[in-house]
């Protein structure tokens, strides 16, 4: 396996990952608080889960998103 090429695809990947999600979640949080679905000032329960089944790997993550 080369290091340096594994190393810069994980990065590339995360990378999309995390310009893709928060585009997602400002959108889907816009929406709904022009829905009147949020009000605005909410603290949001998030989960991010990864997943790579060649490899057996499920990794998840919990946090927050905070709107003010």
């Amino acid at each position: 396996m080369n290091e340096d090429v594994f190393n810069t695809s994980i990065r590339k990947f995360l990378k999309q990952v995390g310009v893709t999600s928060q585009r997602e979640i400002e959108k889907a949080v816009r929406d709904a608080v022009d829905a009147g679905r949020l009000k605005g000032n909410e603290k949001l329960p998030a989960r991010m889960v990864l997943t790579i089944g060649e490899v057996a790997l499920s990794f998840t993550i919990d946090g927050q998103i905070e709107l003010g």
